[in-house]
């Protein structure tokens, strides 16, 4: 789209949800349509970069000034969606997908740190990608791009942990209650019919539940994915909890073994890099069916990085709840819970049996930075399967550090550097998933536990108000309990779509034929970063029911033949 006078030009992608307040503010009658592209370039021309701090929504922004002869770019605060960009000796290239940028390239090779990324976290930090000379725009930056010259991306938002200790829990309660209810309210503006993803979890049934108190009439699609391989992959009985008492359409997508087989190569394709765990391939299917219904979906993404929904945190404050009983400073401040009162949450960690097994392998009680890093660390789960020098293991794990002891994030509470750091590598991968999985099939996934307001709020609650007890997400279930069917209030176990992967490669069956013929081509013999071939059964030993080695190792095979070769 252009300006009316010419000069700028605008190529965009994502959703301004304030669009109409915006728009309300420059004057309805200056408007030649509806669009909220018109309004994103009308701002631009108001007030120039500024402009990305006034947007709430998810975006990837290019606007050219031909009368400066540069270019500006910039990227939702979250990294909702992407943007990828090349500097080649023809110029500056930029688009959504990596895939788009490779025949501009002079050569296709691995960026070694990124690859130390992958086998360490399963994602990529900072600009990096997988492919050499290849770089993404973080999320909440901009850059002004001139001829000949590099984009030098600058912050325009963060997220600051400045701790709130004015108000009591009942005005937290509150405030909570008011945006959520408003990031949803807004989230639901389209000119289509809105459904959600319900995973059976707390998120995603949250956002759905609060989508039909917004719209109580009329329809309401809501989309789930089951494995048929037990009911430890099968959560859609609390799906159908919720559906039945919101009146919801529940839509479940019945998945199989030769699913996997007939569309893993092209998850990977869409992914254009492969990131984070297996649960990309069950949402490629579950967004499947969505689309055949429905083309703009709500997901709960967030809300795990938010408010503290993940297992490993309630590894990690056992054990320094431990260390400061121990040591007489269990009420100095860095602990939110004592470990009298985290021990019936201990239940949780019942399924997480190997990651308590080899976060206690080597060493307790360390500084938290370093305890955290084994938690989150991967790569030392591969054994001898991965080349030596592969991985700059010194180097990722300063760059953790930068991210957990951020200038944004107070020193004293554990809790919110663990979440932080989730916060800013985690969270964009799951994007990432959430985001191409979707568009995959025409479909649009909107978060609204990532509005910056809601986002900007949670991030000065007290922590021992959020992680009282050691209870995961104590907070959001406390005030939202009225809006979930007791089944998922009262959840102990936490599924996070699970794929059945293992127990496939264990049998005879066209997954392991697939897999062993992939990993028995001279190609995947030959890569650089492996030891030695990779035996299916060598690496099943070594890892547990859940364990993602052998998934990682898939999906880098699959990318590096599709993007590499």
């Amino acid at each position: 789209m252009h300006s009316d006078d010419g000069r700028y030009s605008i190529i965009y992608n994502g959703e301004i949800y304030n669009y109409i307040e915006l728009r309300a503010e420059f004057g309805e009658a200056s408007f030649r349509t509806h669009s909220d592209t018109e309004v994103v370039l009308r701002a631009f021309q108001e007030w120039g970069p500024d402009c990305i701090s006034r947007l709430r929504g998810m975006f990837a922004i290019a606007i050219w000034d031909s009368a400066k002869q540069q270019l500006f770019v910039s990227r939702d605060r979250f990294g909702i969606k992407p943007f990828y960009w090349a500097q080649t000796v023809k110029g500056f290239y930029f688009a959504s997908e990596i895939k788009a940028l490779l025949p501009f390239l002079k050569d296709r090779a691995v960026n070694r740190a990124a690859l130390t990324d992958y086998f360490t976290f399963q994602f990529c930090l900072g600009e990096k990608t997988l492919v050499d000379s290849v770089w993404q725009l973080p999320a909440a930056h901009f850059a002004v791009v001139s001829a000949g010259q590099n984009p030098k991306p600058q912050r325009y938002w963060e997220v600051h942990y400045d701790v709130d200790y004015d108000h009591t829990e009942r005005w937290f309660t509150q405030r909570l209650r008011d945006l959520l209810e408003d990031s949803v309210r807004v989230h639901l503006r389209a000119d289509v019919e809105v459904g959600s993803y319900v995973s059976g979890g707390v998120d995603s049934s949250l956002l759905a539940a609060l989508a039909r108190e917004v719209r109580p009439d009329g329809p309401f699609k809501a989309f789930n994915g089951r494995f048929m391989d037990g009911d430890e992959f099968d959560e859609s009985r609390y799906a159908k909890a919720l559906a039945d008492e919101r009146r919801m359409e529940l839509h479940v997508t019945d998945i199989g073994e030769q699913d996997f087989v007939d569309h893993i190569a092209k998850v990977i394709w869409h992914l254009d890099q492969p990131t984070a765990g297996p649960g990309s391939f069950p949402q490629y299917m579950v967004s499947k069916r969505v689309g055949e219904h429905i083309k703009v979906v709500l997901g709960g993404q967030g809300g795990d990085e938010i408010f503290g929904g993940y297992a490993r945190y309630l590894v990690a404050y056992f054990e320094q709840c431990i260390k400061g009983a121990i040591e007489g400073t269990l009420h100095n401040g860095n602990y939110v819970v004592t470990y009298e009162s985290i021990i019936p949450n201990l239940q949780t960690l019942r399924q997480y049996k190997p990651m308590l097994r080899e976060f206690w392998a080597s060493g307790v009680f360390g500084e938290r930075d370093e305890r955290y890093w084994r938690l989150v660390n991967r790569a030392n789960t591969y054994g001898n399967i991965l080349a030596p020098g592969v991985l700059e293991q010194r180097a990722a794990f300063d760059e953790f550090k930068s991210i957990f002891w951020g200038s944004n994030v107070g020193k004293e509470s554990y809790f919110d550097s663990m979440t932080h750091f989730d916060f800013k590598t985690l969270l964009p991968a799951l994007l990432q998933v959430e985001d191409r999985m979707s568009m995959a099939h025409g479909v649009e996934a909107r978060v609204p536990f990532l509005d910056h307001p809601l986002v900007e709020f949670a991030a000065t609650i007290p922590a021992d108000i959020k992680f009282r007890n050691g209870e995961l997400k104590r907070l959001l279930k406390a005030v939202f309990s009225d809006q979930l069917p007791v089944a998922i209030r009262e959840r102990k176990d936490k599924m996070g779509f699970p794929v059945p992967l293992n127990l496939w490669l264990k049998r005879p069956g066209p997954t392991r034929d697939l897999i062993g013929d992939l990993f028995g081509s001279e190609a995947a013999r030959s890569r650089p970063y492996l030891n030695s071939p990779v035996s299916i059964d060598a690496v099943l030993d070594s890892q547990s029911t859940h364990g993602r080695n052998l998934w990682a190792l898939l999906s880098l095979e699959l990318w590096h033949q599709q993007f590499i070769d």
